[in-house]
């Protein structure tokens, strides 16, 4: 079973968040050396990353070791580098350039103006890279957390209910015709999502929380409710302000 945590705020479960994600990577590299976590953009992921640079600054926290640090991401927008849609330029303006993970460890999704036209040759790319990473023939590395967002239709990454990309099996995918703009993008597909050993899902916001419900559910499809289809190797957690967790249902007693 997932594990539930609700804040009060979007701006407390950001901070939780973050100080959640700071020990977990600082637990990785005490026993494997290195540590890595997948990203995911929007609002309330770019606020977490915002709240990890305030907390690595912190002497008292546990201290990770950014150069060690592998750093992946669950979707971006195939647009050019440049552009303010990129998951990769928030992420690297929140946090990658304010602690200094090496550019070797920034694994970032090719952008629309480099060496690939076409989204589907983007993700075959993004599949070697992963491959390379994990070795000893592999299709994955190790992920240690992996972060995703949920929009008010119950997508995850860039799989959207109901599309291709919910059905298929590859580990990396190109997505066309999105319905929420920008069209074109390359995404995580459940096959790798659900490699990592912890999955964390961060939602906010009272539009999302029918969505959380019946992700929740027993028995929801995952074609049709992309949400619902994601877990941890090792722990699955949903992790959700208050508004976001209204339609859920009472704990016994």
């Amino acid at each position: 079973m997932p594990d539930v945590v609700v804040e009060v705020d979007a701006a407390h479960l950001a901070r939780s968040v973050a100080e959640a994600l700071v020990a977990r990577l600082a637990a990785a590299q005490a026993v494997h050396g290195t540590a890595s976590v997948v990203l995911t953009g929007g609002g309330i992921g770019t606020a977490v990353l915002e709240e990890v640079a305030d907390v690595a600054a912190e002497p008292v926290r546990e201290t990770v070791d950014w150069a060690a640090v592998d750093v992946w991401w669950g979707d971006d927008r195939f647009v050019p580098a440049a552009d303010d849609e990129r998951n990769e330029k928030a992420a690297r303006r929140a946090l990658l350039d304010v602690v200094g993970v090496p550019a070797a460890r920034v694994h970032a999704m090719p952008a629309s103006d480099g060496e690939f036209a076409e989204p589907e040759d983007a993700a075959a790319w993004y599949a070697d890279e992963l491959a390379a990473a994990a070795g000893d023939g592999r299709a994955l590395p190790r992920f240690d957390v992996l972060l995703l967002g949920m929009g008010p239709e119950g997508h995850v990454a860039s799989i959207f209910p109901g599309t291709p990309a919910a059905r298929d099996e590859r580990p990396v995918v190109a997505v066309r015709d999105c319905p929420k703009p920008p069209p074109t993008r390359v995404s995580l597909g459940f096959s790798a999502i659900n490699a990592a050993e912890e999955v964390w899902l961060l939602v906010s916001g009272e539009a999302k929380a029918p969505a959380v419900a019946a992700a929740l559910a027993e028995g929801t499809d995952p074609v049709q409710l992309p949400a619902a289809g994601v877990r941890g190797v090792r722990a699955t957690r949903w992790l959700l302000d208050r508004a976001a967790a209204g339609k859920l249902p009472a704990p016994p007693g």
